[in-house]
């Protein structure tokens, strides 16, 4: 468990972060800056306090200040109501396991938040619960350019390539893959990461999965282009140069029985990401709303930017692609 003094010289140093230098990585920049020494276990430190506020919001005390609802918590998204628990809870059949349809899978079998709000991915090493959340660490780690990646005290990634399958059965719309990436922007900006990166960040991820009908697109390097799209529902936007008919069709979730969440079982692919579209703007319960037009580079204006980056001014710079499954 990180300790108190730890999260206080973290919060510290979170307050005095200048530009980040065009030839250092996301990940290495805010991992020296935050925690001084940039070694493995330093970068696989940050992404697991990241991530772990994305799932269940704030959790370390202090921080700057943010308030980060999380992914399991029930919020509103451009007006419309969000909630993403069902996809992680077994309560929906959404969970692809090679099969014609989804099946429910309980991705919170391994403590749920306690172990979590201790920095722990699970109370174990052989739940769902684990395999998502150290999945999760490591394609972020990859996505965004963390040098130790695949280092001892890193692991590289070895997840399912293409996102697309992973959430074929959640069949997700604008609002859903909109409010998980908007609390990815949120949970950065509680640790100080500036507007112009959590931009970029959101940028990347909106480029590779808020799309329907992406051509393939490569997320982890030693895996190749694959099958990216993350929003599938026939609301979200065409991706150009679309190849619908190379994709499988996306298959909407179905309520799962009491008793399917318990038997489902398999090593879950990465939950890897939400994604937004472009234009949207959305509301985070308790922090607010806003646009990514704001000139301001406050916490929390860069969190609005990142919920509602332009999908005109794509960012190709990172390759990024990865939250939730």
């Amino acid at each position: 468990m990180m300790s108190k003094v730890t999260l206080l010289a973290l919060t510290a140093a979170s307050a005095v972060l200048a530009q980040r230098p065009n030839d250092t990585s996301i990940c290495d920049y805010y991992t020296t800056a935050l925690l001084t020494n940039n070694t493995a276990e330093n970068q696989y430190k940050v992404l697991n306090l990241v991530v772990n506020t994305v799932v269940i919001g704030n959790y370390t005390m202090p921080n700057v200040g943010i308030a980060v609802p999380g992914i399991l918590a029930a919020g509103m998204y451009n007006g419309t109501a969000v909630n993403l628990l069902p996809y992680f809870n077994g309560e929906l059949a959404s969970s692809n396991r090679g099969g014609d349809s989804g099946v429910s899978v309980n991705f919170l079998d391994g403590g749920g938040a306690d172990p979590i709000k201790q920095n722990m991915p699970a109370n174990d090493t052989t739940s769902n619960q684990y395999f998502l959340l150290t999945h999760l660490y490591q394609f972020f780690g990859s996505l965004l350019g963390c040098s130790q990646y695949s280092m001892p005290g890193f692991p590289a990634y070895d997840g399912f390539p293409g996102m697309y399958e992973v959430h074929r059965f959640m069949d997700l719309d604008q609002n859903e893959v909109g409010y998980f990436i908007q609390q990815v922007g949120l949970a950065a900006a509680s640790f100080g990461v500036t507007e112009a990166d959590a931009t970029a960040v959101g940028m990347s991820l909106n480029m590779l999965f808020g799309y329907r009908c992406a051509p393939n697109a490569t997320a982890i390097a030693a895996q190749g282009p694959q099958q990216q799209s993350i929003c599938s529902a026939d609301t979200c936007p065409l991706a150009e140069g679309a190849v619908c008919d190379q994709y499988a069709p996306a298959v909407e979730p179905q309520n799962a029985t009491s008793t399917a969440s318990t038997t489902a079982s398999g090593t879950p692919t990465s939950t890897a990401t939400g994604t937004s579209t472009g234009t949207a703007t959305g509301t985070a319960t308790g922090t607010g709303t806003g646009s990514g037009s704001s000139s301001s580079s406050t916490p929390v204006q860069a969190a609005a930017s990142y919920a509602g980056v332009n999908a005109a001014a794509l960012f190709a710079a990172l390759g990024f692609a990865v939250l939730l499954i």
